[in-house]
């Protein structure tokens, strides 16, 4: 069974480049061919116009790879001693790997915890220190695998502010399956499933081709005043499809929309004029599950917290 099937992108200099799928879609594999772990059996790829397979020693060079898990780091070491193992691995000079490890430290915020062992900190300090380990040699590019799975929300937040300041001193490709993580830090995405890629583009761009409805829904306290009449004015609106209407306690007005943003304005505007008097309102636009659901037409089920790297 082949885990990528003819798949090809190109990820722009200085950009945060996402890959969206599910276990066993072939994100890993992919990754795992452009850091030279593995072969690809027919194709091409470069990294930093660079043939990974004729060229390896140069793609290793100038790339930084942050895979899934907790290996990577000595324990029994503190943060420091790890940061300077590793730039002598790369060959580093004594004088650039003692800048380096002090600028990175300071970067991911562990310079109060840099000589204590690493065994003793927290799932999202070791985190930090990855992402640091992984710059140790000021690398053109990275990648990343599943930088916050298992991590805590606080931690998160942490761990991807670093991941956005990347950008564009570093072009990054980001493996993830967190939705809202692609959206807020990546460029431009691919959608990958079953070894194809079935959808790519900006975040926007994958949302707005998503089959699902625009909506804004409006709560008005009380029955609406002259409703038939104000129905049709709000259906005539430019941005409006259609319009629901349920009663209640306080009516519901259900606007589908091209768009939710001049829906509302315009919706409000009407309401306003009509001496209604708005108690609640709701926006619901496609989202990134919306456009996963489109391309591969099934929902998407990200891993438990914790779970293992992508198999394939």
């Amino acid at each position: 069974m082949e885990a990528v099937r003819g798949i090809s992108f190109a990820v722009g200099r200085g950009t945060i480049f996402g890959i969206l799928g599910p276990n066993g879609a072939g994100k890993t594999t992919t990754i795992k061919m452009l850091s030279t772990l593995l072969i690809p059996t027919s194709g091409t790829a470069e990294v930093d116009g660079f043939d990974v397979v004729r060229d390896e020693v140069h793609v290793r060079r100038r790339l930084g790879v942050l895979f899934g898990g907790d290996k990577g780091l000595y324990n029994q070491l503190s943060g420091r001693e790890n940061l300077r193992y590793f730039g002598r691995l790369y060959g580093m000079p004594g004088d650039l790997i003692d800048r380096r490890t002090h600028e990175l430290l300071d970067q991911v915020g562990l310079t109060t915890r840099a000589k204590e062992r690493v065994e003793s900190y927290s799932r999202g300090m070791k985190q930090r220190l990855h992402i640091a380990k992984t710059l140790i040699h000021r690398p053109p590019v990275v990648i990343l695998d599943e930088p916050t799975i298992g991590l805590d929300p606080a931690a998160a937040i942490e761990v991807r502010s670093l991941i956005a300041d990347l950008s564009p001193e570093h072009t990054v490709m980001l493996s993830t399956h967190d939705m809202h993580e692609a959206d807020a830090l990546c460029t431009e995405l691919a959608i990958i499933d079953r070894g194809l890629i079935v959808a790519a583009g900006t975040p926007g761009e994958l949302k707005a081709a998503a089959p699902v409805d625009r909506q804004v829904l409006i709560e008005v306290v009380g029955p609406l005043v002259g409703a038939s009449a104000l129905l049709n004015e709000l259906a005539g609106l430019s941005s409006v499809l259609d319009i629901s209407h349920e009663v209640g306690a306080c009516d519901a007005l259900t606007l589908r929309c091209i768009d939710s943003t001049a829906a509302l304005d315009q919706g409000l505007a009407v309401l306003r004029r009509s001496g209604a008097s708005v108690r609640a309102i709701e926006v619901r636009d496609p989202t990134l599950e919306d456009a996963f659901l489109g391309a591969t037409g099934r929902a998407f089920e990200p891993p438990a917290s914790g779970a293992g790297e992508d198999p394939r």
